[in-house]
């Protein structure tokens, strides 16, 4: 008889429940929410705002005349990130939206983020530098991030 220790198999993990699945869903609407609501239709043009905001079901991007911020939820993103991985990108520049024809932007910083297994509804996000937000603080921070690359770029 074989020993069952010695299979070669790994032994079953379990993932994250549906539930922290859902809390972290949740929590990535709601930043997009306050980053860029999403834009109830209208017959009107548009007023242009200092900061366009665009939206994506899984991110959206702030654009100034001159940087832009960008944010991005991988729900999946690797075995090392079980709840899904947020990146914000600062860019210099315009960037570009399918189907448009600018000029490309530069990244000037990304900061990765994870959700923090919690029995919280309020979803936490770690940076890898160690820094945690709750959702509102990390959408000051997102603004924050592309109000200095906009000084600078003015500096």
């Amino acid at each position: 008889m074989t020993d069952p220790s010695d299979s070669g198999l790994r032994p079953w993990s379990a993932g994250p429940s549906a539930k922290a699945r859902n809390a972290v869903q949740r929590s990535v609407t709601a930043l997009l929410d306050e980053l860029a609501p999403e834009r109830v239709l209208t017959r009107g043009e548009r007023i242009r705002l200092p900061v366009e905001q665009h939206r994506t079901p899984t991110g959206c991007v702030l654009q100034a005349a001159t940087a832009a911020v960008s944010v991005s939820w991988f729900a999946e993103a690797s075995p090392d990130a079980a709840l899904g991985e947020l990146r914000v990108i600062v860019w210099r520049g315009t960037v570009s939206r399918r189907g448009s024809k600018r000029e490309s932007a530069t990244m000037v910083r990304e900061v990765i983020l994870h959700p923090l297994e919690r029995p919280l509804e309020e979803c936490l996000w770690r940076a890898t530098d160690g820094t945690e937000y709750d959702t509102s603080a990390l959408a000051a921070y997102c603004i924050a991030l592309l109000e200095d690359q906009m000084r600078a770029d003015h500096g």
